[in-house]
C-alpha cells in the first residue's frame, strides 16, 4: 500500500512539475504549490483552535477557503493550466482573511487575521516579480484602509463573545503563523534560487569545458587566427600570400608496409609518426596544413606564431623549414632502427606564391593552392628514400646556412624540367647552433 501510495505521488508530483518546464517554471511551482499547503494546514488549525474554544459563527470561512483551495488545485491537476490556478491562490490568499476578519468583527477582536492577506502581493513577487505584484499590493493596501475606516465605526470585542484573553493568544497566533509561513517561504525560495544558480553555475563550467575541448579541436583542424576568424565572420575565408615555404615529406614504400603490417599497427605508426611530426613542426613554429594518406604537408610563412610574424623576413620560416625536414628524417631513421623496419621519407620544399582558405562547410580543412604547392608535390614525388630536395628560390635564399648537393635537373609530372638542390645538412659553421 505504502509503495502504492509513494508511486501514485510520484506520479502526481511528475504530471503537475514536469521535465519541459525550465528551472523558473519549476521554482514558481513548486513554491504555489508549498504555499497553498502552509496556508491550508494554518487554516485547519485556526479552525480547530476556534471550535475548541467554541467560537464557531466563523468557522465557514477557512472551510469555504479549504474548499475552494482543493478544487483549484484538483483543476490544476487536471487541467495544468497554471495561470488559473495561481490566480484563484493569490485571489484566496488576498481576500479570505479580510472576510475571515470582516465576519468575526474588527482589527482587534479577528486578532490581526488580515495580516494573512499580506501573503497575496509578497507570493506574487517571489513566483512572478515586482511589478507583477504591484496590483496585489496596491489591493491589500485599500483592504486594509477599508477595513481600518470601518473599525473606526463598528467594533465587535467582547460582545461577539470573543474574550480580551483570546484576542492576545489569536494576535499571539497570528503574527507567528503569518511571520513562520512568510519565514518558510522565503527561505524555500532562496534555498531553491541558490540550488538553482548552483546548478547553473555548474551547467556554465561544463559549458566551458566542453567550449575549450571545441576549441581545441579546431585548433587541431586549422590555424588558431583563421580558427578566430571562423567564429567571427560568416563566408569564405581565402587569403593570397606573396611568399610561403612549402614541405611535402611521404613515408617510403607506404603501400608495401600497409600490405605486411596489420591495420591497426599500421594505423598506430602513423599516428606516432606523424604526432611527432607535429610536435616538431610546432617547435619550429610552422603550420601543418594536412595529411593525405601516409604524406604530411607543412607551411610556413601563413601566420603569426606567438607574435613574431615570420612574413617580416622569409629566410625565418625557410630556415626553420629545412631544419624541420632535416629532424624529421633523422627521426625516421632512428625510429626505423627501433621498430627493426625500414622506415624513410623522402621530401620536396619550394618557396613562393600560394592562395590559401577553408573549403568545405562539413568535414572543412584549411588548404593551400598554385604553383608552389603543385612543384613541391612533383618535386617531392622525385626524391628517393632520406632524399630532401629544395627549388631555386629555397636555396638561395638559405644557402649560406644549409649545405647543398646540386643543381639537379628533374622532370616533374606536368610542370617539365625543374632544377632543384638536394639538402645534406645545416652549414658546418651552424652546426652546434640552436635555433
Amino acid at each position: 500500500m505504502l509503495t502504492r501510495l509513494r508511486a501514485w505521488l510520484n506520479g502526481l508530483s511528475e504530471r503537475v512539475i514536469n521535465e519541459q518546464d525550465s528551472e523558473q517554471e519549476k521554482l514558481n511551482k513548486t513554491l504555489l504549490i508549498f504555499a497553498c499547503g502552509l496556508m491550508g494546514f494554518g487554516s485547519v488549525l485556526w479552525l480547530a483552535l476556534y471550535w475548541a474554544m467554541g467560537i464557531k459563527f466563523s468557522s465557514t470561512v477557512p472551510l469555504t477557503y479549504l474548499a475552494v483551495s482543493a478544487a483549484s488545485l484538483a483543476y490544476y491537476v487536471y487541467t495544468l493550466n497554471f495561470a488559473v490556478f495561481r490566480t484563484l491562490q493569490v485571489s484566496l490568499f488576498l481576500f479570505m482573511p479580510f472576510i475571515m476578519q470582516w465576519s468575526i468583527g474588527s482589527y482587534v477582536s479577528s486578532s490581526g487575521v488580515a495580516l494573512w492577506a499580506l501573503l497575496a502581493p509578497v507570493g506574487v513577487m517571489i513566483f512572478q516579480g515586482a511589478r507583477q505584484s504591484l496590483p496585489w499590493f496596491s489591493a491589500y493596501i485599500v483592504l486594509t484602509a477599508v477595513s481600518g475606516f470601518f473599525d473606526y465605526w463598528l467594533t465587535f470585542g467582547v460582545e461577539s463573545g470573543v474574550t480580551m484573553q483570546s484576542i492576545a493568544v489569536f494576535f499571539t497566533l497570528n503574527f507567528a503563523a503569518m511571520s513562520t509561513i512568510m519565514y518558510l517561504l522565503i527561505s524555500f525560495f532562496v534555498r531553491q534560487r541558490d540550488k538553482l544558480a548552483h546548478d547553473v553555475n555548474e551547467q556554465n563550467r561544463l559549458l566551458r569545458i566542453e567550449q575549450e575541448k571545441s576549441e581545441s579541436l579546431l585548433l587541431n583542424i586549422l590555424p588558431a587566427p583563421i580558427a578566430r576568424r571562423l567564429k567571427e565572420q560568416q563566408g569564405i575565408i581565402a587569403d593570397g600570400f606573396a611568399d610561403v615555404t612549402v614541405m611535402f615529406a611521404d613515408i617510403i614504400d607506404f603501400t608495401r608496409l600497409a600490405e605486411e603490417v596489420p591495420p591497426k599497427a599500421m594505423v598506430e605508426l602513423l599516428n606516432e609518426v606523424f604526432s611527432r611530426f607535429d610536435a616538431m613542426a610546432d617547435s619550429h613554429r610552422l603550420e601543418k596544413i594536412k595529411t593525405i594518406g601516409d604524406a604530411y604537408m607543412v607551411a610556413g610563412g601563413l601566420i603569426e606564431h606567438d607574435g613574431v610574424d615570420f612574413a617580416v623576413d622569409a629566410r625565418d620560416y625557410t630556415s626553420a623549414m629545412l631544419r624541420l625536414a632535416l629532424e624529421m628524417r633523422q627521426y625516421m631513421k632512428v625510429l626505423s632502427e627501433k621498430k627493426g623496419m625500414t622506415l624513410g621519407i623522402h621530401v620536396g620544399i619550394c618557396s613562393g606564391p600560394v592562395v590559401a582558405g577553408v573549403i568545405g562547410t562539413r568535414k572543412f580543412i584549411y588548404d593551400l593552392w598554385g604553383d608552389t604547392v603543385n612543384t613541391a608535390s612533383r618535386v617531392t614525388g622525385e626524391a628517393k628514400a632520406g632524399v630532401i630536395y629544395v627549388d631555386a628560390m629555397t636555396y638561395r635564399r638559405s644557402r649560406t646556412q644549409f649545405e647543398y648537393e646540386g643543381p639537379i635537373q628533374i622532370t616533374g609530372k606536368g610542370k617539365g624540367v625543374i632544377e632543384v638542390y638536394r639538402l645534406v645538412d645545416v652549414a658546418p659553421h651552424l652546426r652546434d647552433v640552436t635555433v
